[in-house]
């Protein structure tokens, strides 16, 4: 079962509108398009999602409340363009919920879990070609060290990619627990009773199959583009690197830039675009009702 995480503090603070446009960038299961839906009576609601089977999921519930939206099939990188074919060119609020969904995770054959056998897939789009197998069979020893590194943000990631390395050198690795075993098998004992070694270095191959940071410094900027004056942005992060991206962008275009701040009047086009609403994180009650809000944060902006 997925459960939306800060669930009420994304809805409060998207302060909707009954006759705004909003837009829900990760439909998922349909956890805040179907609060976004209940309350808009004469707005839209625009969803994105690439995944069909989360598509197919969320379609029947949101049918059951009202007509106002559409589900856009796409990456929500191409933000712009898709609203702009639907001849929208501003939007009053706008959310990004960036954790994988209960139901991707627990979903065996996907292939994000590195307690359950699958192929190596970690697709969001299961059009797309590039999957976890491709990452973990074809990139050299330095590019396994930097994106666990990077993404990962993991002690041992020379270790672990050398020995993914060996392991190539006998068979091509297959499978979810193949590859948990062979990191396993690269870390210090200790580090293993602290928590899963292969945790980090599953959620940075995720990251680099579905170039998830990349996507997100893109559709964050065009998302506040996209926002009316008045307009609120909530991002739910679940790692600090999504975290810090959203962080800054926040922080550079709330501030006056540095060149006139000691003007008398400031020229508009150095004038700030958004203004910080807050940070919010899980309630303790929450967090023990869904360990995975854990390391939740929510930001919130608004459009000056």
């Amino acid at each position: 079962m997925h459960v939306s995480v800060l669930l009420n503090e994304s809805i409060e603070n998207l302060n909707i509108k009954e006759d705004g446009i909003y837009v829900d960038c990760t439909l998922g299961f349909a956890g805040h398009s179907k609060e976004i839906l209940k309350r808009i009576k004469k707005g839209k609601l625009f969803a994105f999602d690439q995944d069909g089977e989360a598509i197919e999921y969320s379609k029947k519930i949101l049918d059951q409340i009202s007509n106002n939206y559409e589900i856009i099939n796409s990456n929500f990188v191409n933000i712009k363009q898709e609203l702009n074919k639907r001849g929208i060119e501003k939007v009053d609020g706008i959310l990004f919920d960036l954790g994988v969904s209960s139901k991707q995770l627990d979903d065996a054959k996907r292939g994000f879990s590195y307690n359950k056998d699958a192929r190596l897939d970690m697709r969001m789009n299961q059009n797309q070609e590039f999957s976890a197998y491709d990452v973990v069979n074809n990139y050299t020893q330095e590019e396994l060290t930097r994106i666990f590194y990077e993404y990962g943000e993991e002690k041992y990631s020379k270790s672990i990619a050398k020995g993914i390395i060996k392991a190539r050198e006998e068979k091509d690795i297959q499978t979810t627990l193949e590859l948990a075993e062979i990191i396993k098998n690269n870390v210090p004992e200790k580090y293993k009773r602290d928590s899963h070694p292969a945790r980090k270095v599953f959620q940075a191959i995720r990251i680099e199959v579905n170039k998830e940071l990349d996507v997100f410094k893109k559709a964050l900027s065009d998302s506040i583009d996209l926002l009316n004056s008045g307009g609120r942005i909530c991002v739910i992060t679940f790692h600090s690197l999504e975290d810090k991206i959203c962080k800054n962008k926040f922080k550079e275009l709330s501030e006056i830039d540095k060149v006139v701040k000691g003007l008398p009047v400031i020229p508009k086009e150095y004038k700030p675009i958004i203004k910080l609403i807050g940070k919010i994180k899980p309630s303790k009650e929450e967090i023990n009702k869904n360990n995975r809000s854990r390391s939740a944060i929510l930001r919130v902006a608004e459009k000056l």
